[in-house]
């Protein structure tokens, strides 16, 4: 099967921070929508995308933290979401809506990661809903303002796609939970939902990249031990940050995203994996860590994750 997963030649890199890659572009007048954007790599996002002109809003679960976390900041607008449930998805989407405004950019940034068995609205998993489903609800109800602008769609991802593709015998993991494998699947959903959204999207001029952001120590790893990341050499006895793979600082963690959503480079291009500001390519055989796994960038199963959640979460833009 041919691909586009084929380097560019951006001349960025896993070094490369946000202001780097923004360096030249002028965002005044564009909007854009950072979910998360008020912690770890969203907070960066939002901070390099402010500095570059663009106003951004931030729908956040905890909105009195997001409000304070983005203190100082000109231009972001703070608003209530929580993406593990869709009536909240809906309200947000719906006073957006009425505000009447166009998206620009869309950075689905929010996520969980490695938590332990959760279920959320009807008893679904919640890394798939909160890491996916919700974000496909949202993207499909901001349509209306996405489709105007001709909006770049951004779905971080991670690397952790890796771990597992869709289990569509059992998407909401009822038997035999594994929170790595689960953290995989949702992780191989955002690459799947940006692949078809790519394509439903772009004869509107409607764009959708995915991206693994790099490794970075941010509250994204609230849920594990101490214990554990310890093993993992992430970090000593004393909760110090080690480097054995080579963290990113928030800075170049969130520079991947801020490329995919504003960088001429990407121009004509749509539906492909990013990794380190640059189009990642196939990953080799057996390999767990570098490149984009097949299963996640297949257009027949994209499509047939699109349908699924289409009918778990009863919206789809794109409907006949």
């Amino acid at each position: 099967m041919s691909t586009a997963q084929h380097k560019i030649g951006s001349g960025f890199g896993a070094e490369s921070t946000a202001d780097d890659v923004l360096q030249g572009i002028d965002l005044t007048g564009k909007l854009a929508i950072v979910t998360g954007g008020y912690s770890g790599l969203g907070l960066e996002t939002t901070r390099a995308l402010t500095k570059a002109g663009a106003e951004v809003v931030v729908p956040a679960r905890r909105p009195d933290t997001a409000r304070e976390a983005l203190a100082g900041l000109h231009g972001v607008e703070v608003d209530e979401l929580d993406l593990g449930d869709l009536e909240s998805v809906r309200a947000f989407a719906e006073r957006f809506l009425a505000s009447g405004r166009t998206v620009d950019l869309m950075i689905n940034n929010a996520g969980i990661m490695a938590c332990p068995e959760t279920r959320v609205g009807p008893g679904w998993e919640a890394q798939f809903a909160t890491n996916h489903l919700g974000h496909y609800a949202l993207v499909n109800r901001l349509w209306p303002a996405i489709e105007p602008g001709g909006a770049r769609v951004v779905s971080v991802s991670s690397r952790g796609h890796h771990f597992s593709g869709i289990r569509w015998d059992d998407v909401h993991w009822r038997h035999g939970y594994d929170k790595w494998e689960a953290y995989g699947q949702a992780k191989t959903a955002n690459v799947l939902f940006a692949v078809h959204l790519d394509k439903l999207g772009k004869e509107h001029g409607v764009r959708a990249f995915s991206l693994h952001p790099g490794g970075i120590i941010t509250p994204l790893q609230r849920h594990l031990p101490k214990e554990e990341m310890v093993e993992r050499g992430w970090i000593d006895e004393q909760g110090n940050v080690l480097n054995p793979e080579g963290f990113k600082s928030p800075q170049q963690g969130a520079a991947t995203q801020v490329w995919a959503a504003t960088s001429p480079q990407l121009e004509g291009l749509g539906g492909v994996y990013l990794d380190d500001c640059e189009i990642a390519e196939p990953a080799p055989e057996g390999d767990e860590r570098l490149g984009v796994k097949a299963w996640a960038t297949d257009p027949e199963q994209a499509a047939r994750l699109w349908a699924l959640s289409a009918e778990l979460t009863g919206v789809d833009a794109f409907a006949e």
